[in-house]
């Protein structure tokens, strides 16, 4: 017997693709949708151990400003102390300068020279005097430049010429002078190589002949 089929089977196979379609597309975007959660856990789970390990960065790099501050101002407390130790010690050692500038004036003046003022500002001397000649005042710039162990840089600032009565009938030539020199502190005449002595100074000054 021949069994012939009515029914529209081209329709309900059109129907179970279409079915099947679907369910796949369903389990798809089902199996789209547990991944994306899953990466998205995964992220949210990274995203929050680096801002953890952030908080605790932060936490540290506080920490360190704060001993990175205290070490500032314990390096500026040092400097102001070595600051202060420096001064007191150059104090302690410009209390024999006047010694020492004067004991220079005696060793390095020349015949022929007489001072009659000298001025001390800080390490600045300005020395006022009368020389027999211009000659001699060039000589005392060389002894002062080259010679002495305290003074330093001399520098002339004014000659003239004048006159002075020996006698009623004996009138001599001279050379006023007005000269700048620096006075070295005990520490920089250390580093120049001077004995900074200042016990001797006095019994040299007082063993050499003065001049006036």
């Amino acid at each position: 017997m021949i069994l012939i089929n009515l029914l529209p089977h081209r329709e309900a196979a059109r129907k179970r693709r279409r079915e099947a379609f679907f369910g796949a597309l369903g389990a798809s975007a089902v199996a789209g949708g547990i991944l994306a959660g899953a990466i998205f856990l995964w992220y949210a789970a990274q995203i929050s151990n680096q801002q953890s390990k952030n908080m605790v960065l932060q936490t540290e790099i506080k920490r360190l400003e704060g001993q990175i501050k205290d070490i500032a101002n314990l390096q500026a407390e040092i400097t102001a102390l070595r600051a202060r130790q420096q001064a007191v010690e150059d104090l302690q050692a410009d209390r024999n300068m006047p010694v020492h500038l004067l004991n220079e004036l005696v060793s390095q003046l020349p015949d022929g020279v007489y001072v009659s003022s000298v001025k001390q500002d800080n390490q600045t001397v300005v020395i006022q005097g009368t020389a027999q000649s211009n000659e001699r005042v060039s000589e005392l710039l060389r002894n002062l430049g080259n010679n002495s162990q305290w003074l330093t840089k001399p520098e002339l600032v004014e000659i003239t010429a004048g006159s002075v009565a020996l006698s009623p009938r004996d009138l001599r030539r001279v050379a006023n002078f007005n000269m700048r020199v620096r006075l070295l502190r005990a520490s920089e005449a250390q580093k120049a190589g001077a004995p900074a002595n200042g016990a001797s100074a006095p019994t040299a000054a007082a063993s050499a002949p003065a001049r006036s």
